[in-house]
């Protein structure tokens, strides 16, 4: 997809990868941007209204654990905007000693934005299509014991966006579903990690955490908008070391049919 011109909806994107997001879509002469995210950075909304004077850049309060903030947020925009392009879904907390807000935020939260953008999206519906992004983890690859509520989240969210990449989906709606999956990355949502863990008692695991490469937050966030303008409809993408790596579900499981 070429951005130039488009109207995009960002959720988290006052976070650390957020931040950097912005600033390369701010890059591709996007035509408007809606922040959706908990708490307003005010000085920082100033500095990109500034630096991108032809660009629609503002703020739309939400708490992303309640449905009516979601749906509040995204019929203020469509007003606004008539129509959105691209969503990216990257609010996102990594915290297992909270479990149920856990859950709400990083995959309730994506669940409900979805389903709601998608009202406004479908071209079934009088939409545009368009392309709807959800951060997920390589936690939501594999199992990550020292995080199991998180991981067990992030899975949830991987499975949900390559459900509705459905090829039947997709003809009928015109919106693609690309699914995200960051490897370590350094920001705020890895300090504390000992703090944090799924079990309050030392393992080795929180050591080897800590020794773990990560990838500067505008490496990964490059290689995030790169995906929103390159990859097809049901990918699933590692972005890891700065890089981009195509990830290969198989298939574990086909029915069998009862002719």
């Amino acid at each position: 997809m070429n951005l130039a011109g488009k109207n995009v909806v960002y959720l988290g994107g006052f976070g650390g990868i957020g931040q950097k997001c912005v600033q390369e879509l701010l890059q591709r002469q996007i035509k408007s941007l809606a922040i959706f995210d908990l708490t307003e950075n005010t000085q920082m909304l100033a500095e990109w209204k500034s630096n991108n004077p032809d660009t629609d850049i503002f703020y739309q309060k939400v708490d992303i654990t309640q449905k009516s903030d979601i749906e509040a947020a995204y019929k203020a925009t469509a007003e606004r905007l008539g129509h959105f392009d691209v969503v990216v879904n990257g609010s996102g907390l990594m915290n297992d000693r909270l479990i149920d807000l856990t859950i709400q935020i990083n995959l309730l939260g994506v669940i409900h934005s979805t389903l709601t953008a998608l009202e406004y999206m479908d071209k079934s519906k009088g939409g545009q299509g368009g392309v709807i992004v959800n951060i997920s983890s390589v936690a939501g690859l594999q199992p990550t014991a020292l995080m199991a509520i998180y991981s067990a989240a992030k899975t949830g969210v991987t499975t949900f966006t390559r459900a509705l990449a459905n090829p039947i989906y997709y003809a009928h709606s015109g919106v693609g579903f690309i699914t995200i999956c960051p490897g370590f990355t350094d920001t705020g949502l890895l300090d504390d990690i000992g703090n944090k863990t799924t079990f309050e008692y030392e393992t080795p695991m929180v050591a080897m955490f800590s020794k773990v490469k990560r990838q500067k937050a505008e490496d990964c966030a490059r290689n995030l908008v790169q995906a929103i303008e390159t990859a097809k409809n049901g990918a699933v993408l590692m972005l890891e070391l700065g890089e981009i790596h195509d990830v290969d579900m198989p298939d574990l499981w086909k029915p069998q049919l009862d002719v």
